[in-house]
């Protein structure tokens, strides 16, 4: 009775281990993703009065884990039943993120004029404020689910041949503790003003000082993260593309491999947006006729 209590226990001691090592294994491959994930979120809570920013976060916030309970089981789901399937989706998954991070870069070339909105909503009606956050609410909640999509899949590619088991606690584990993790961070970012206002009240010449900068760094922070974001994009896709299409793989190995890896994803990306563009050019003129 004793020795099987033993077994059992060292069953349980090796299974988390392996979902220790796993886990970090799974971490490491999805965290590219999350500089685009922080960037989106924190533009999307910016721009609101000090005292609707955490609220509006909080929204979304609750927003992203019924997200992670939608995608969970159906991910589990598809691992279960249909492993090859994980790699088809990984590899759209990968084709969309290199579209982005294209798309992005596309942007950046040729920047569109958009019509000037309000940075604040400080001065706007109630009913209008009331919308507004619905409406960034919504896009954010949106946004968050495909990158979803894509941690849960990208941290489900690395377990796929364990033991269900493993695969559930790892990809729950890593789920959570993105979806924790970005949040924060972005609370903290959003803060930053406010923060920085706080300590210009202070007497402390060195506060004033440290709070101007806080104020100041606060826009130069989400656009680093939205630079940071879109070469992250484009590397998770370069490593997706190089790790699961053979070919690829071969012709790409004799390079360093962030080199391999973002020169897949960028070529991806080209690819994906001229397909994109051009089938939404000639979609538009069969609508005009």
């Amino acid at each position: 009775m004793a020795s099987g209590i033993f077994a059992l226990l060292d069953d349980i001691a090796a299974l988390m281990d392996d979902v220790v090592l796993m886990s970090k294994i799974a971490t490491k491959k999805t965290a590219g993703i999350l500089g685009d994930d922080l960037a989106v979120n924190a533009e999307k809570a910016a721009g609101f009065v000090s005292s609707r920013e955490i609220p509006v976060l909080w929204a979304i916030t609750k927003g992203s884990f019924l997200n992670k309970l939608i995608i969970l089981p159906l991910a589990f789901l598809l691992s279960y039943f249909a492993p090859w399937l994980v790699t088809v989706v990984l590899i759209l998954g990968a084709v969309y993120l290199a579209y982005e991070g294209a798309e992005k870069i596309y942007e950046y070339i040729f920047p569109h004029e958009h019509a000037e909105k309000t940075n604040s909503t400080a001065d706007l009606p109630p009913e209008e404020v009331v919308a507004l956050e619905k409406q960034k609410i919504k896009a954010a909640i949106v946004t968050d689910f495909i990158l979803s999509v894509e941690i849960v899949i990208i941290a489900l590619g690395t377990v796929v041949e364990k033991p269900i088991s493993t695969q559930i606690m790892v990809v729950t584990f890593v789920a959570i503790v993105a979806t924790i993790g970005v949040y924060g961070i972005v609370a903290a970012i959003v803060r930053m003003d406010d923060f920085g206002m706080l300590l210009l009240t202070k007497k402390s010449k060195i506060g004033k000082v440290i709070g101007k900068q806080l104020i100041d760094l606060l826009p130069l922070v989400i656009k680093a993260l939205a630079f940071v974001g879109t070469i992250a994009l484009i590397l998770v896709a370069g490593g997706i593309f190089m790790h699961k299409i053979e070919p690829l793989h071969h012709l790409l190995q004799n390079l360093p491999s962030i080199i391999g890896e973002f020169l897949a994803g960028l070529i991806g990306g080209i690819i994906a947006f001229i397909v994109v563009k051009g089938f939404t050019m000639i979609w538009g003129k069969i609508k005009k006729k």
